[in-house]
């Protein structure tokens, strides 16, 4: 009986959750539902999913609005209804057009008007499929209009948005919101009505006793809408099902490929290895993903013929037929990879490619894959919900309450005293908690692509982000649920960093043959980069260079690909949070303690001792330990993350966990702790496969770190860094032996360049150094080298603070002229000559020289421009403390000191901020020593409350040295930054002094 039904992905318009909507249809008695949210379809197939289970028949359709002024309702009589308007949709919605007045005349689909819109439009004569929506407040109109006379088209039309007052509210902030306008000032157009609530259906039959043939009308209507899609276990997959001329010719085209990359990849083609192969293409063909790992390659093989870099990862890694299409670079033989983890019978998805590539070439490969794949509106990128949050939906409602912005900075921080709070702030900290997890706009997915094999509007109404490319309304899990599967193609800055250094390394050492970076086994052997590791030196390397991990791999001692492997997913916080961080360090360095493992356990990882580390692990122990069978397994580990756990497929599993390992006769101490581990990790830990080729990255750049370091570090600065910020690179460029120089108009580019071991910082490190005066003097630079600030202001027109920025930063300084000189030259010359930044000039102009005293520049005043300019100092940062350090203490010395209380100064790099398991804030900070080597601390609650860090600088530490499986650091008991001397720039005396003497020089 209800045709416009809206739940909250009416974004901010509507209030509740198409579950809701659903229960609250089953209480009233309905058997045949619609939902319409307003130009969107991102719960329709959630709610065709779960309406079964209210025993509810689902319809789905789209309420049609030019911003909040409705157009039409149109429900989808079929599933070909829903394509052609999700087409309809998507088409204004890309193209931001307004909706037509009138419908176009759908085939499967059924339109219906407002009486009070075709009062407006005196529209008199309708198509087949076209009705006349009645609402409860139109039944007197209705009684003098020619409208009663289409008895056969009259439908009750009565909106559904509300179950009460408070939604009514919420619905009314969400308005206010979306206009961006004080909730007094809504008008009364842009909301909805207080009565837009369900009622009983006897109610609405009661106000329509006197027309049987419009309640009758309105169910027939409902009787004709009809939809289905399949969630069930064994749902068709719905990806693009071939690539070449058919499944055959498909299938042909992989096993081909595999045998030709056999050799390639093994030098000896052993039984283990065919018999692995053919297993896999068995059970790929079986179950019907031969199409998706021929996509990959195809996505694969572009990069390529373009020199992209990538990285295969995701459980895909797991597969040898992944190895041999050159999808990953991890050899599932050799590091064992489990196989049901990557295929099984009972899963239903297919295995997840994470496919890498650096940040600049992933667009191009987007593009590509829209262009191969897309012709036909079957690619779409995914779609994620972006929901409100506490802290965000408060600064929303604070504004539209008109609350001041001091007011609204300490409601979203926290910073206020309950009682003392007035009404409305009160309000808005009430309507902020109804808010929260609400969807408020849709968004990207951060690298999901959908290739389906029907239309893509088959499945939902698509969009037009600013990248360009359609995007789904819905997310990653409701695609899953309808059987579409996702290729994961993500931007990355490791990879630009090694195609860069492979550049860099070329171009600075020409005679050099460098080795097949992609090929990374002779890394894993070379005793060089092995030692690296070992000491953690791997500052700038993908993936090993963060505080975590350099204690992670001093702890372990790792000096092998292996270990590495293990580490990259041990370091994931739900393996640290279950405790199997620890325990896996302690049975990696003593043996004996590996006695202690569960014989079960042990037998399933023996390659780590025992101890969950991977994914993978996670369908082990359910499989071997508890007898789940895999599917099962895999919902177990799938459940661990996201919504899946809330699944009753999920809690199911859990329970038949329990009940199996009682059976088995295991004491229910031991199973709650197996238990507790798989759930407290198994959603933050890696797939093995996955784990490897992170490993295989990270040998990649070691090597070049290892051989080339100061290419490496340009290339690292170029792209933007990495955990650290670019002045840790830059520290660690020049304690590899380099020379670091600020920019130079003659001798840098607009990014850093190097040049034997002198690194020119490029333009783009100067803060406020606009994009096109770095091109204007590259431009200008084609023609010769400059020879005079005369020279550079004649050929490139600055304005006077862009000009300001290069002589302070000493940009000039071939020239021979100090920088304080060289901005009085140009403040006097830009004073005197009247041109524009932007007009060329045509003649050479003259002005007067001035003989001007000789500046004396201390280093003081440099690093103090380079602060401001660069946001970091080429000098030792030491040099600009107040007062000198009262302690020369060194990292080198702390090893004496161990369980003693020491004072050391240290330049804070960077700090995490974590929680004990009580909630409490703790940090671990990293600081360099006087000579730049790595000070790590420990800062736990009682100390970071009451020495808090506060911001970049140099700090005196008092703590004292421990040691954890080797690894120093320090558990800080007291720490203060220290200050900084007064910048000589804003030295009021000195600088009259300096413009008195200056100006009578020139006098």
């Amino acid at each position: 009986m209800y045709l416009n039904n809206h739940s909250y992905y009416s974004l901010r318009y509507g209030a509740i959750s198409e579950i809701e909507l659903l229960e609250m249809a089953q209480r009233h008695g309905c058997h045949e539902f619609p939902l319409t949210d307003i130009n969107n379809t991102s719960a329709c197939l959630n709610f065709i999913r779960k309406a079964p289970s209210f025993d509810i028949k689902p319809i789905v359709g789209i309420d049609f609005r030019n911003d909040a002024q409705q157009c039409y309702v149109c429900l989808a009589q079929n599933n070909q209804g829903f394509l052609e308007l999700n087409r309809f949709l998507s088409e204004h919605l890309h193209g931001e057009k307004a909706f037509p007045d009138q419908a176009p005349p759908f085939n499967h689909s059924l339109v219906i008007y407002s009486f009070e819109k075709l009062l407006a439009l005196e529209k008199t004569s309708f198509l087949a499929n076209e009705f006349i929506g009645i609402g409860l407040t139109d039944i007197n109109k209705l009684r003098f209009s020619k409208l009663s006379e289409f008895t056969d088209k009259l439908v009750v039309l009565h909106p559904v948005t509300f179950r009460d007052k408070r939604d009514f509210n919420t619905h009314r902030l969400l308005r206010a919101i979306d206009t961006n306008m004080l909730l007094s000032k809504l008008p009364e157009s842009q909301q909805g009505k207080p009565g837009d609530k369900m009622y009983p259906l006897a109610s609405i039959e009661k106000a329509f006793e006197d027309y049987p043939h419009i309640i009758e009308n309105t169910k027939q209507l409902l009787s004709q809408c009809n939809i289905a899609f399949n969630f069930s276990k064994d749902r068709e997959n719905q990806n693009l099902k071939t690539v070449f001329d058919s499944a055959d010719t498909d299938y042909k085209k992989l096993v081909e490929l595999c045998e030709s990359g056999l050799p390639k990849r093994y030098d000896s083609i052993t039984d283990s290895i065919r018999q692995r192969l053919t297993k896999e293409l068995s059970l790929i063909k079986q179950q019907n993903f031969v199409s998706f790992f021929l996509i990959n390659w195809k996505i694969i093989q572009y990069a390529k013929s373009k020199d992209y870099y990538h990285v295969g990862r995701g459980s895909g890694a797991n597969s040898i037929v992944a190895f041999l299409l050159e999808i990953t670079d991890v050899d599932p033989i050799e590091l064992d990879l489990y196989f049901e983890r990557f295929m099984n019978l009972y899963r239903a998805s297919p295995p997840d490619f994470d496919i890498d590539f650096s940040s600049w070439d992933r667009e191009d490969v987007t593009r590509f894959i829209f262009e191969a794949f897309g012709r036909n509106g079957q690619a779409a990128l995914l779609g994620a919900y972006v929901t409100f949050k506490h802290s965000g939906a408060v600064r929303e409602l604070g504004k539209v309450f008109g609350l001041p912005k001091h007011e609204i900075d300490k409601l979203s921080e926290g910073k206020y005293d309950p009682q003392k709070l007035d009404k409305l702030s009160k309000l808005v900290l009430q309507y902020a908690k109804y808010l929260h997890g609400k969807p408020n706009y849709i968004s990207i997915h951060a690298a999901g692509i959908l290739i389906s094999e029907k239309p893509i509007h088959y499945f939902s109404a698509t969009h037009l982000p600013p990248k360009g490319f359609p995007t789904v309304q819905f997310d990653m899990h409701i695609a899953e649920d309808v059987g579409l599967y996702k290729f994961d193609i993500l931007g990355q800055r490791g990879l630009g960093k090694i195609k860069d250094a492979v550049a860099i390394v070329k171009k600075n050492h020409p005679d050099v043959t460098l080795p097949n970076i992609h090929n990374a086994k002779p890394f894993f052997e070379d005793p060089k980069i092995n030692a690296m590791i070992e000491k953690a030196e791997c500052i700038g390397c993908f993936y090993v260079e963060s505080p975590a991990m350099r204690m992670l791999l001093k702890k372990l001692g790792v000096r092998d690909y292996l270990t590495l492997v293990a580490a990259s997913s041990i370091i994931r916080p739900g393996v640290a949070k279950s405790g199997m961080m620890r325990e896996y360090i302690l049975r990696h360095k003593n043996p004996e303690r590996r006695k202690q493992a569960h014989p079960v356990l042990w037998n399933i990882m023996p390659d780590t001792y025992g101890v969950m580390v991977y994914q993978e692990d996670v369908i082990k122990v359910a499989h071997h330990y508890a007898g789940l069978d895999l599917g099962e397994a895999d919902v177990l580990r799938r459940g661990m993350s996201g919504k899946y756990r809330s699944r009753d497929e999920f809690q199911a599993v859990r329970d038949k966990f329990i009940a199996n390992c009682r059976e088995r006769g295991e004491a229910d101490e031991v199973i709650f702790e197996v238990w507790r581990q798989i759930e407290s990790f198994a959603g933050y830990a890696f797939a093995k496969g996955h784990s490897a080729s992170y490993a295989v990255e990270s040998y990649q750049s070691l090597y070049l770190k290892c051989y080339y370091p100061l290419e490496y570090m340009v290339a690292t600065i170029n792209n933007g860094g990495g955990f650290y910020r670019v002045e840790t690179y830059i520290h660690e460029a020049r304690m590899s032996g380099a020379v670091i120089h600020v920019p130079c108009i003659n001798t840098s580019s607009v990014e850093s360049t190097i040049k034997g071991k002198e690194i020119y910082l490029g333009f783009q490190h100067l803060q406020g150094l606009e994009k096109r005066t770095m091109l204007k003097i590259m431009s200008a630079r084609v023609d010769g080298l400059f020879n005079s600030l005369n020279d550079f202001m004649e050929r490139v027109s600055l304005s006077i603070e862009q000009l300001d920025i290069l002589i302070r930063i000493d940009a000039f300084r071939s020239f021979g002229k100090d920088k304080r000189s060289l901005l009085w030259e140009a403040h006097y010359k830009c004073n005197h000559i009247t041109t524009s930044e932007f007009q060329q000039q045509l003649f050479r102009m003259h002005t007067k020289d001035f003989i001007l005293p000789e500046f004396t520049i201390t280093d003081l005043e440099s690093a103090f421009d380079q602060l401001e300019l660069l946001n970091f100092t080429l000098y030792n940062p030491f040099i600009l403390l107040q007062t000198p350090p009262t302690s020369s203490l060194l990292t080198t010395d702390l090893a004496i000191y161990l369980n003693k209380i020491v004072v050391i100064y240290g330049y804070l790099v960077t700090a995490k901020n974590t929680g004990t398991s009580k909630g409490e804030r703790m940090f671990f900070g990293t600081f360099l020593d006087q000579k730049g080597e790595w000070i790590d601390t420990v800062h736990f609650p009682p100390v970071a409350k009451k020495y808090p860090f506060r911001g970049k600088g140099i700090y005196r530490i008092t703590g004292k040295v421990v040691s954890e499986f080797d690894f120093l650091s320090i558990e800080v008991i007291k720490q203060e930054r220290m200050p900084y001397i007064s910048d000589p720039r804003f030295d009021v005396t000195y600088n009259r002094k300096e413009i008195t003497k200056i100006t009578r020089k020139i006098l």
